[in-house]
Order: C-alpha cells, then sequence, then structure tokens
C-alpha cells in the first residue's frame, strides 16, 4: 500500500505537467509568416520607393497599396491551400472509409501487422485491432492517425488559417507605414520601427521554439535589415537611371 501511495502521486505529478502546446493548429504558422512576410515586404517596398527620391505621400501611398495588397493575398493563399490540403485529406479518409466497410477482416490484419512491426505479441496485436475494430469510426480514426499520419479531428481550419494570415499580415505591414501618418516625414523613423517590430517578432516566436528569443529576435532584424537595405539601394539606382 505504502508503495502504490508513494507512486501516486507522481503520476498526478507527470499528468499535470506533461503537456504540450499545440502544434497542428491552423492558426499557428500563418499568422506568423504573415506578420513577418508583411514587416518584411512592406518594408522592402516602402524603402525601395524611398530610395528614389519620392515625397512622402508617395511613400504613404505605396505602403497602404502594400498592406492591402499583401494582406488580401496572403488571406486568399492560405485558405486555398489549407482548403486544398483538407480536402485531400477528406478524400483519403473516405477511401480509408470504404475500405473498412469493404474488407473489414483485411484492414483489421493490416492494423495487427503494424502492432506487430512495433514490438508487440502477434496474438496481443491481433486481439487488440481486433477489439478496436468494432466501433468503424474508431476504426477509422485509428488507421487515419497510423496510416496517414493525421488526426481527422483536429484538422486545420481554412477560415482560421486565412483570417490569421490577414490579420497578421496587415499588422505587420502597417509598422513601417504607421510613423508617416503620425506626421513623420524622414524614412529612418518607419525603418527604426519595423527593425524593432521585426526583433519582437521573431522573439515572440522563440517562445514556441527551442531557439533562444536573441537569437531568433536578431535573426529576424538581420534579415528584414538587409532586404530593406538592398531595395533602398535599387531604388536609388533605378531613381538615379530615370
Amino acid at each position: 500500500m505504502s508503495i502504490i501511495e508513494a507512486v501516486a502521486p507522481l503520476h498526478e505529478a507527470h499528468r499535470d505537467n506533461h503537456t504540450h502546446r499545440d502544434v497542428n493548429g491552423g492558426w499557428l504558422r500563418p499568422a506568423v509568416f504573415g506578420a513577418m512576410d508583411g514587416l518584411v515586404s512592406n518594408l522592402a517596398l516602402m524603402t525601395g520607393v524611398a530610395g528614389g527620391a519620392v515625397s512622402s505621400q508617395t511613400i504613404v501611398i505605396t505602403g497602404l497599396a502594400g498592406l492591402a495588397a499583401g494582406a488580401f493575398s496572403m488571406a486568399a493563399g492560405e485558405y486555398t491551400s489549407v482548403a486544398s490540403q483538407r480536402e485531400l485529406v477528406q478524400a483519403e479518409l473516405d477511401v480509408e472509409r470504404r475500405q473498412l466497410r469493404k474488407h473489414p477482416i483485411d484492414e483489421m490484419e493490416e492494423l495487427a501487422a503494424l502492432y506487430v512491426s512495433r514490438g508487440v505479441e502477434p496474438a496481443l496485436a491481433r486481439e487488440v485491432a481486433m477489439q478496436l475494430s468494432r466501433d468503424p469510426e474508431q476504426a477509422l480514426e485509428i488507421h487515419a492517425r497510423e496510416e496517414l499520419g493525421i488526426d481527422p479531428d483536429d484538422l486545420p481550419s481554412p477560415t482560421v488559417a486565412a483570417v490569421s494570415s490577414f490579420a497578421s499580415f496587415a499588422l505587420g505591414a502597417l509598422l513601417p507605414v504607421l510613423p508617416y501618418l503620425l506626421g513623420a516625414t524622414a524614412l529612418w523613423p518607419a525603418v527604426l520601427l519595423a527593425l524593432v517590430g521585426l526583433f519582437a517578432c521573431g522573439a515572440l516566436v522563440a517562445r514556441v521554439t527551442a531557439r533562444s528569443w536573441w537569437f531568433s529576435g536578431m535573426r529576424q532584424l538581420v534579415l528584414g535589415g538587409a532586404a530593406a537595405a538592398v531595395t533602398y539601394g535599387l531604388g536609388m539606382l533605378f531613381g538615379a537611371a530615370l
């Protein structure tokens, strides 16, 4: 009894602490990609135009146009991509559902063989596969996990992906434009705010990865700064040529 009482708290502690972050959701990837893309692309677009020695009004219009075009493009692309992926998964699930209905014994044997290949004794593997195959929906879920590597109940949402992508891109793209909207007439406040935003986004991403916050932040800052510098140089070159 004392051993059971000693082990029980360990199980409770493990259950309470052994949790994982959501790595299959449909919002994280488009949100992170959208914010980074909005910052880098609109900053690069605005610095490229500014390198051509145009007016502040032209830079603002360029930034706002880049924000709108990019946000709608990202949202449409994410919706189409995730919807197509979801439709493909649903089609494969339909194939598996038909196989379970037409060839239940073969599918059960297939599942048992899979467990045997993972080290389960053949008799036990067959018994487990037989019990799991009694419920058609449970059998479908198990086959989808084992054969396709997907969870039928946790498919990404196209709408969530599109909305996340639209909002994050628009927010990221707004940062370089914001100083001009608040009355700035020079380029450096927009560049400074955008670089700070890039570092902050990189540091934020590090919270859901194994990277340190400063490494992730500096990586995004350097990449975004390099893109802005290159496009500014091209803008000066093209402006001089024109």
